[in-house]
């Protein structure tokens, strides 16, 4: 309140404390990690400062570029005007002005059930409860063309908006869907959705032949619906052969490129080609990498719309630029997994979190049995209440921009926008994305982030919660009725998913309790007092579980030391042909040798020490020890190996 003639106080916040800076950050980071030894490891004495701690911190990403542990406006690009306001060129703030403040964004729930019945039911439940549009898979893949009509009865189709993904038969399920509306009297100007033409994803998928003179055709067919798109550029297919954040945006926005090339080419206008395509990208549970990708693709965009010309402050129907990327992002498939598959709740709902804070006009969330199967009303009324929580609760969609103005984030949107556009122009240079697929550009593109994904995966240095971690060995395997199984034997790209290696591992686990009614075992001897080995014995009883493989632990740490004889008696009660030594390096000079030669003799094929191979007490091989598993390791290889020596098929 002011009083006439009184000064009023000045509130200084936190005037008492001295200025954060960086050169203070780093001075007592470099402090801590000296005393973790990270000092060392950096060069530097023991008892010294690191020289570079944020080095030290940083981590390196699939698209080449470091990961910082602080980010201040000094890390903030120069040029960040430059990124304009949400509806605005280059549209990284959001394709449309108002972004989903307005209407919030497009809830699309995917459906793939062969059943025309079922899928009905499933989605008409979904549209009643909270879902705003479908996404119908149809062909080898999901529900036969000929169904569809059955399948979309009692569904608006001036309300709800219809994602066809049909394969090498969209000219089929667009021919279908535009009858079927015709015959319910449907004014074409109200049909909304895409009709999912994407012949290069098709190609990359099954080897079908790209036909990019049907998206023009198409454009001629629904000319009467100018909100309905045409192509969708499913980065999807990308993803999942393993590629990282920049090779997903560089490769979308290749095939965006020919696909306007395509349709400009066969005389469809600039604006309206521009106007009839849709991007699908995947979110994971790296939600900063989720956010900064979807914001880099819309620059990406703008900047090819630029190129060619297009008119980027005007205005389309749907309220977005002529240069604005219309994006759909869906909940990774290539990150669910099949083992305690109640975990992909979370790394979903992190992905549809990015995906709002990222801009995306349409979310689907995939539910957590995906990789299972056909999913159930539970999994999908998950999904679709993840979105609602989301939405509704957090109130995500009464922001615009969330991310803006973050330095990690506005940093990390401009390192991917920088990465992709150089991956982008060569494989322009290389004749496009179509010639680039043909010839193996692609290909060998993703497969170098694929290799490198794999090693980080079976190193563990890239963790999976429930599988490569902290696995449930007992844990009884869902079940769902299996999804259509196409062949695409020419296929040009693979799909993974990140978790398999290790299921397969757990599924030779399985089929060994089946046949035996006992899981593969491993005695962990733990050497020398209890402070000495209890670590490595929970590190080695984690790293088992994640190969399916139950841990015996037992001790001989008699009054004076080892005690072969109590050790050997452990052994053979476990009934395992192997064991881990677990302790302490100390423990491990005095007592691994005779340990390991008293185990070898009482039978063991295969003993491996937990650390890492060290000079402790002679060569491995005059010690008796026949390897080792460490913190990175490649935990695959030992696990494989560990049912190998248990004969384990």
């Amino acid at each position: 309140m002011n009083v006439p003639g009184r000064e009023e106080p000045t509130l200084s916040l936190a005037a008492e404390f001295p200025p954060a800076t960086r050169d203070a950050w780093r001075d007592m980071v470099s402090a801590v990690l000296a005393k973790s030894g990270a000092a060392k490891r950096d060069g530097a004495a023991a008892d010294l400062p690191l020289q570079d701690p944020e080095r030290a911190l940083a981590s390196r990403t699939y698209d080449g570029f470091d990961l910082a542990p602080l980010y201040t406006s000094d890390d903030v690009p120069s040029d960040l005007d430059a990124a304009g306001l949400p509806g605005q060129p280059p549209f990284v703030r959001g394709a449309s002005a108002h972004g989903a403040a307005a209407s919030g964004w497009d809830v699309r729930q995917c459906h793939l059930d062969p059943d025309p019945v079922r899928l009905n039911r499933a989605l008409l439940s979904d549209l009643e409860n909270g879902a705003s549009s479908v996404w119908l898979v149809l062909g080898s893949r999901g529900l036969a063309v000929t169904d569809l009509s059955e399948a979309l009865q009692g569904v608006y189709l001036d309300l709800a908006p219809i994602a066809l993904d049909a394969g090498a038969e969209t000219t089929e399920a667009a021919t279908m869907l535009l009858s079927i509306a015709a015959q319910r009297a449907v004014d074409p100007a109200g049909l909304r959705g895409t009709l999912g033409a994407d012949p290069i994803g098709l190609l990359a998928r099954t080897g079908t032949e790209a036909d990019l003179g049907m998206l023009a055709a198409l454009v001629n067919q629904v000319a009467a619906s100018p909100e309905l798109r045409v192509a969708e550029v499913d980065a999807t297919v990308y993803h999942e052969a393993g590629g990282s954040d920049s090779d997903e945006i560089a490769i979308a926005t290749a095939v965006g490129v020919a696909y306007l090339r395509a349709l400009t080419d066969d005389g469809v206008g600039l604006a309206e080609a521009l106007q009839r395509m849709e991007f699908r990208f995947a979110v994971t549970a790296n939600q900063f990498s989720s956010i900064a990708k979807l914001r880099a693709a819309r620059r990406l965009w703008s900047r090819v719309a630029e190129l060619s010309g297009a008119a980027t402050p005007g205005a389309q129907p749907s309220g977005q630029g002529a240069g604005a990327q219309r994006q759909h992002a869906v909940t990774s498939a290539a990150m669910l997994t099949r083992r305690d598959p109640w975990v992909n709740m979370l790394r979903t709902t992190i992905g549809c979190f990015a995906a709002a804070v990222g801009g995306a006009e349409t979310i689907t969330v995939l539910p957590f049995d995906s990789a299972i199967g056909l999913s159930d009303d539970f999994a999908r009324r998950i999904a679709r209440n993840t979105q609602s929580v989301l939405h509704d609760e957090a109130s995500l969609a009464r922001v615009i921009d969330p991310a803006g103005g973050s330095y990690y984030a506005e940093a990390l949107t401009d390192q991917l926008a920088q990465v992709a556009w150089e991956k982008f122009t060569a494989i322009e240079r290389a004749g496009g994305a179509l010639a680039a697929l043909r010839s193996g550009h692609i290909p060998q593109l993703l497969e170098s982030t694929r290799n490198q994904r794999e090693q980080a995966i079976a190193h563990r240095t890239d963790v999976i919660t429930g599988v490569s971690e902290f696995a449930f060995v007992a844990e009884p395997p869902m079940t769902r009725p299996p999804r259509p199984a196409p062949v695409d034997e020419g296929a040009l790209l693979p799909v993974i998913r990140y978790a398999a290696a290790y299921e397969e591992l757990r599924d030779r686990s399985d089929a060994e309790f089946a046949r035996t009614g006992r899981r593969p075992t491993v005695f962990l001897a733990g050497l020398g007092p209890l402070v000495a080995h209890s670590a490595r014995l929970g590190f080695a009883a984690n790293l088992l579980q994640a190969g399916g493989i139950e841990a015996v632990i037992g001790t001989a740490d008699g009054a004076s030391g080892l005690d072969p004889a109590a050790l050997v008696a452990q052994f053979r009660a476990s009934g395992s042909t192997v064991s881990w030594l677990c302790s302490s390096d100390r423990v491990y000079a005095d007592q691994a040798a005779p340990a390991a030669r008293a185990l070898k003799a009482a039978g063991a094929k295969a003993v491996l020490l937990v650390g890492e191979p060290g000079d402790r007490a002679g060569s491995d091989a005059e010690s008796g020890i026949d390897g080792h598993a460490f913190a990175g390791c490649n935990a695959l290889d030992v696990l494989s190996s560990v049912l190998a020596d248990l004969e384990v098929a």
